[in-house]
């Protein structure tokens, strides 16, 4: 790369970094981002500020109270952990949301706050997020969660008809040929369903909008179990999140508000999703509003198999909309309650690791991420782990570069069915801090009160202090600067949305192949093409002032008309965007329902097979190179005002010796996290603008350079 664009680079990041101090955002250092000289980073890297350091979600269980917080407290610093997640448990003196669990917490932040230790609080007792611990079925009924079910099934033959006056809340009707499983959408009239059977065994489904949940995990639950008990909210209405809160964050204020943003860092939340096709009362309203048609009659299809591409094409148009409205009226609501505060709000959704699946339950990863402060993956169950290729952590991480945050989450090692050692834990740990992750919520330690105090595998054994100290001290530095990725991979979820399956087959393989030949990227979804990124020269920069040079898009069905401008816009300033596969088939204006063909790109790079070619590869912008091919050696780049930050972990078992070329200009040190030593790199030589050095790397070995500019 030349040297003008690294100057524009320190241009945009002073520009990113007035627009964060803007009166919406946090004030405070550890919550917005900061770009550090060399000096000032190796200044706060032996002791960093203890808002940077990863948590440890803390269970309590049983009688808890001074005694037992003040004995946890001790036994968790002395593993050199420095903040912890509050999370209720079972059998409880205090039940969850009383004033004595409320007095409880508090006596736990003072506590914390003698240690220097921080504190940040489970959004609810257990999980999702959104049921404030039983309150909505018990005191607001009415402001429960909702979804479309199939009411009624009714059974006709050959020949046989039907002419009924259905109640008010039938909204859709479809009669489905049991004998070859086709639908026939049935229109409804002044609520009179008249229909005659044709040849065949049919039957009619008629759909209904009803108060339903997703299953809870409650602390206050006797079967200790999920089930629909309590129910929870409405995410799509906005007086309910408000009612959340009201429950919930409004009464922590009253306990200990005058310790947020100091000893309290925020509130986290957990796999806020539906398991089945979400409802509010004014959806007829807002759909019609945003996609100009009623879709009523459609809604029965979304019970059936084989949609006809009319019925694919609004069922995308119903996911648009209820995503828009978790977005605005669930996580949008809590974040302006959070920075109001002075607090973060981090939050997982459900299922990262599937993107079909992601889609399904949560509507839009990015939609939803977009005014959280701390975006945020779950890793459990192994899904990342040595057998595996999970990249799914680029999501949060991704969002948070897009959307100017310092910090991106995994709450990790949840029911590993495989448990972790603590050497099997780091690797996790650096595989997903190599792809953006700086702050992780290790599971789990169990509070004493409970009469367990016994934390998971790798916690609590003596090595595990290592651990902590290492990656403490590595997440501090990988949070500091502007990410430096120039390559964007497009986020298929409006092709998902169409049932499009290759798509997300296609942005996995791409993923896999760019980190694999020492590419790193960032996703971008429809919403920063059009929205989030400015087109500056010929870069498009997103909110923490990186700049894209080229845009992948995978073999995807759709793309939007405003996208699909803008990518022409970008290349016409000197971008590159490369398609990957079959080019999108069709464009989206106000709606799916009426796409068009979508018009030529002739202006566009475009390689059929789908795969990262030797001719694509020598399109895409470098800032690593090796000698030799090393799949298994992923990079980290960050870009500091006077200095490169490179973070490498080679995930592999075999050692690697490699010949390495890095994009910058001056003094290269080695830092190491774990003893805090900074030590120069020997026999480097550098030339135009670039560094070359042997890098010798264990298997599973890390290694972070500062470069740092002698000008």
């Amino acid at each position: 790369m030349k040297k003008g664009i690294w100057v524009r680079f320190s241009y945009l990041a002073i520009g990113a970094l007035s627009f964060i101090s803007a009166p919406t955002r946090a004030q405070q250092s550890w919550q917005k981002l900061n770009n550090p000289t060399r000096a000032q980073l190796e200044s706060n890297f032996k002791d960093y500020p203890p808002e940077y350091a990863h948590t440890l979600t803390w269970g309590w269980d049983g009688p808890v109270g001074r005694e037992s917080i003040i004995k946890d407290l001790d036994a968790i610093q002395g593993q050199g952990l420095k903040v912890v997640t509050i999370e209720a448990g079972y059998k409880m003196v205090n039940p969850y949301l009383s004033s004595g669990w409320f007095e409880t917490v508090k006596i736990a932040v003072e506590e914390a706050k003698k240690r220097n230790m921080r504190v940040w609080i489970i959004d609810e007792g257990k999980y999702p997020s959104g049921f404030a611990g039983g309150k909505f079925s018990l005191e607001k009924p009415e402001l429960r969660m909702q979804g479309l079910v199939v009411a009624r099934r009714i059974s006709l033959s050959e020949g046989q008809e039907i002419k009924e006056t259905l109640p008010a809340d039938i909204i859709s009707a479809a009669a489905v040929n049991l004998q070859d499983r086709s639908h026939v959408l049935l229109r409804l009239n002044n609520r009179a369903l008249h229909w005659k059977a044709p040849k065949g065994s049919w039957q009619i489904l008629l759909i209904q909008h009803r108060f339903k949940t997703s299953v809870t995990r409650a602390a206050n639950n006797p079967k200790g179990g999920k089930d629909t008990t309590n129910s929870l909210c409405d995410y799509l209405n906005p007086e309910a999140t408000k009612q959340f809160l009201e429950f919930t964050h409004e009464q922590y204020k009253k306990y200990i508000g005058k310790e947020f943003g100091k000893t309290v860092l925020g509130f986290r939340g957990d796999e806020p999703d539906y398991g089945f096709t979400p409802w509010t009362p004014k959806m007829p309203t807002e759909f019609k509003k945003r996609k100009g048609y009623d879709i009523a009659p459609y809604l029965a299809s979304f019970f059936t198999t084989g949609l006809s591409e009319e019925e694919k094409r609004a069922k995308a148009d119903y996911w648009d909309v209820w995503s828009d409205l978790f977005k605005e009226n669930f996580f949008d609501v809590q974040a302006a309650w959070c920075a109001k505060n002075q607090l973060e709000y981090m939050v997982h959704l459900n299922h990262e690791e599937k993107m079909m699946d992601l889609v399904r339950s949560s509507g839009d990863f990015f939609k939803n991420m977009r005014n959280v402060q701390v975006p945020g993956v779950d890793a459990i169950w192994n899904q990342v782990w040595f057998d595996k290729v999970a990249d799914f952590p680029k999501l949060a991480s991704s969002a948070a570069h897009l959307f100017g945050r310092p910090r991106a989450l995994s709450e990790s090692f949840a029911a590993y069915t495989i448990p972790p050692t603590v050497s099997q834990a780091k690797w996790c740990v650096d595989y997903q801090m190599v792809r953006g992750i700086n702050l992780f919520e290790y599971m789990f330690w169990s509070g004493s009160a409970g009469g367990r105090g016994i934390p998971n595998s790798y916690l609590g054994k003596p090595e595990f202090r290592d651990l902590a100290v290492y990656s403490n001290r590595a997440a501090y530095l990988l949070a500091q600067g502007i990410p430096a990725a120039k390559i964007a991979l497009y986020h298929p979820t409006t092709s998902m949305w169409l049932g499009d399956a290759d798509a997300d087959k296609s942005t996995l393989a791409i993923s896999k192949q760019l980190l694999e030949n020492q590419f790193d990227y960032d996703f971008v979804d429809e919403q920063a093409l059009t929205e989030t990124l400015n087109l500056e020269k010929n870069h498009l920069v997103n909110e923490s002032g990186q700049g894209y040079q080229v845009i992948i898009i995978p073999s995807v069905t759709v793309i939007s008309s405003e996208a699909f401008k803008r990518l022409k816009s970008f290349t016409k300033a000197g971008g590159m965007v490369i398609f990957l596969g079959n080019q999108p088939k069709y464009i989206t204006d106000k709606n799916f329902l009426n796409m068009s063909m979508v018009p030529s790109a002739e202006w566009a790079v475009t390689e059929a097979s789908g795969e990262l070619t030797d001719r694509i590869k020598a399109l895409l912008p470098r800032d690593v190179m090796f000698n030799k091919v090393a799949h298994s050696v992923k990079y980290l780049h960050r870009k500091l005002k006077d200095a490169d930050l490179y973070f490498f972990f080679n995930e592999g078992e075999s050692d690697q010796n490699l010949e390495t070329t890095l994009k910058g200009s001056g003094e290269i040190s080695c830092w190491d996290p774990l003893t805090a030593q900074i030590e120069p790199v020997k026999d480097v030589v550098s030339r135009n603008e670039n560094v070359n050095f042997q890098m010798s790397i264990p298997g599973h070995g890390t290694r972070y350079f500062l470069i740092a500019s002698s000008k």
